[in-house]
């Protein structure tokens, strides 16, 4: 007969994971890709480096994972900054407004995000969540020239083109510790006037 885990035994597990990736994401934001090794993560999160394979094959498994957890909440923020916004085009600044200033709070980690060198599934990963961004973007640029606010244009493509320029607009300013005051209006403005409106 095979074993089946019990539901204590299964939250145990499922919280411990939590606890690897917890402690994983601080040493992002402290020390980037390169100061997550399994071992540290574990010392971090209080247990032995074995344990760590009990939920993650290794470390680019981990890395991966944590990736799309972290983005994932991410995105999650700028979606909802982006719906309380009045028209389209305010969701627009919002969504951009939002992304930077997260970023600009934690810089380390916005770094390790966008830009860090990283292993191949990880660059993988960084495609997804660009796209990701991208497509928030595109559906409110359709949405604002259809209201007549911005001219006909293909959204996805100067979606992408917003998404890869502001990803580049920020390297500069995470690294050299350049306030927030001092970006977040630059890139509201030229999101805005590269898309045709004002």
């Amino acid at each position: 007969m095979a074993y089946r885990r019990t539901p204590a035994v299964q939250a145990r597990l499922d919280d411990r994971r939590e606890t690897v990736l917890r402690a994983a994401a601080a040493l992002l934001a402290e020390r980037g890709y390169a100061g997550c090794s399994v071992s540290a993560v574990a010392e971090r999160a209080g247990i032995a480096t074995g344990s760590v394979y009990q939920h993650f094959t290794g470390k680019t498994d981990l890395a991966v994972t944590l990736f799309r957890t972290v983005c994932g909440r991410e995105i999650t923020a700028v979606t909802e900054a982006a719906e309380r916004a009045a028209d389209p085009l305010d969701g627009i600044a919002a969504l951009v407004a939002t992304f930077a200033a997260r970023a600009l709070q934690s810089p380390r980690l916005a770094y390790a995000l966008l830009a860090e060198p990283a292993d191949q599934d990880v660059e993988a990963e960084r495609l997804v969540f660009r796209r990701a961004f991208r497509d928030l973007i595109a559906g409110r640029i359709d949405r604002a020239a259809a209201l007549g606010q911005l001219p006909a244009q293909n959204a996805e493509l100067t979606a992408a083109a917003i998404v890869g320029a502001i990803g580049e607009a920020l390297v500069g300013p995470l690294t050299d510790g350049r306030p927030p005051e001092t970006v977040l209006p630059d890139l509201v403005t030229f999101t805005l006037r590269a898309l045709g409106g004002h």
